[in-house]
């Protein structure tokens, strides 16, 4: 899988899961994620509301990714006096400078964002629905891949926003994206996890998404709807989750990984 934000001591899942409604902006949308366990009826959030856990999410995401930034450029210096020494080769220097290159942009887009939440917005209607766990107002940025998103998504049951959110921290909607482990493309399937789902063309958009959103189906259906336990099979596998029995394996890797998406996604702990 992708490279993820490392040196975070705690997951604080209850954090995640209170009942609370919370709007994310995501790169150059605002998406409005919907939950709460009350009954179906429409209700008003106001936006200064909105606007302060919008701004809080970001402002912690804006952590994570500066965190991940320093480790970098602490790991780089060191990169930098081995290649000069002659003790690991160009690809591997720059293999570096390229991840460290991803983490600064992370930090800038969210600094774009932060910035574009401190704007003024329109009052903002919040609605909750106990049998929806999301519903957004989100895009890739591509049109194709949006509407393949939904489609996959109503076709497994897999809600959209969370193949949405996956694929956004997999390969930040990247077709060609190739992780250093293997994983590739839209939804950076392992090969083993290609071939499982019958995906001939991982780098192809439909048939990556088509084998995310069933993988996601299968992990959901594993783990009885819990979705940080679905997210963390799919980053370390399911065997890893059912090794902790079916917690969260303590890989800070994992962790982060599931946290950085339940930040975008904020679903409801299951009782």
């Amino acid at each position: 899988m992708s490279s993820f934000l490392e040196g975070i001591n705690d997951l604080v899942l209850g954090d995640i899961f209170a009942r609370f409604s919370k709007a994310v902006l995501l790169p150059g949308f605002v998406v409005i994620a919907l939950f709460t366990a009350v009954p179906a009826n429409a209700q008003q959030t106001p936006a200064s509301e909105v606007k302060t856990n919008l701004k809080s999410s970001l402002t912690d995401l804006s952590s994570l990714y500066q965190k991940e930034v320093d480790r970098l450029e602490k790991q780089q210096q060191q990169a930098k006096e081995l290649y000069n020494d002659g003790l690991i080769s160009r690809v591997e220097f720059e293999k570096g400078e390229t991840a460290l290159a991803d983490a600064r942009a992370k930090v800038e887009q969210v600094t774009k964002e932060i910035a574009a939440a401190n704007q003024p917005v329109p009052e903002l209607a919040i609605l909750s629905d106990r049998n929806a766990s999301s519903s957004a107002v989100w895009s890739t940025g591509s049109a194709r891949i949006d509407n393949l998103i939904h489609y996959y998504g109503k076709q497994y049951g897999v809600d959209p926003f969370l193949i949405y959110c996956t694929m956004s921290q997999e390969s930040g909607f990247t077709s060609g994206a190739t992780s250093a482990k293997g994983a590739m493309g839209l939804m950076q399937l392992m090969p083993g996890t290609a071939a499982r789902y019958g995906v001939t063309n991982p780098y192809d958009p439909a048939q990556s998404i088509m084998g995310g959103a069933r993988y996601l189906k299968d992990l959901l259906k594993m783990f009885n709807g819990r979705v940080d336990l679905a997210l963390a099979g799919y980053n370390a596998g399911e065997g890893a989750v059912m090794k902790y029995g079916n917690n969260v394996p303590p890989y800070e890797e994992t962790r982060n990984y599931v946290k950085l998406i339940l930040k975008r996604y904020a679903v409801k702990k299951p009782a």
